[in-house]
């Protein structure tokens, strides 16, 4: 969890200059799964070719009806190698065998390569809103795929 945590943090921070708000975010996020783990309702999935990690997502209980896709990160040399996608499609196969209804996720429009993923699997915009939680101005937006 360390290991995603600090990668997920230095590329945004590299590529968006997120900083130090996102990576508290971050370890928040992996702090409460590591916590609260329920191995039926929720998981975690690591992308690795020759022992080295190339992407992770994690899917979270957020009601009994409605899951939580988190996370979602691939390396830069494993893009475009539907590394994204098999994670994505991960959560949506365990989501359905676990009784969810629905899953939700929240992004950011600037993370194109992940937005036509999440369109691609189906999901739908369902608000969106400006945000500042980052450091700079971000336009956010939620997500919903109904299972």
């Amino acid at each position: 969890m360390g290991l995603i945590a600090s990668r997920q943090a230095a590329l945004y921070d590299e590529g968006y200059d997120w900083g130090s708000k996102l990576e508290a975010l971050i370890l928040e996020i992996t702090a409460n799964f590591l916590r609260d783990f329920r191995p039926d309702r929720e998981q975690c999935w690591v992308a690795e070719r020759d022992g080295l990690m190339l992407g992770s997502v994690f899917l979270v209980r957020e009601s009994e009806d409605t899951a939580r896709l988190r996370l979602l990160y691939v390396e830069p040399q494993a893009r475009g190698m539907g590394v994204g996608a098999a994670l994505v499609r991960e959560c949506t196969d365990f989501a359905r065998g676990a009784g969810y209804r629905r899953i939700a996720l929240w992004t950011h429009s600037v993370l194109e390569s992940a937005r036509r993923l999440y369109a691609a699997e189906g999901y739908r915009i369902v608000a969106t809103e400006m945000q500042d939680k980052f450091g700079k101005p971000e336009q956010s937006e939620h997500w919903l795929l109904e299972l």
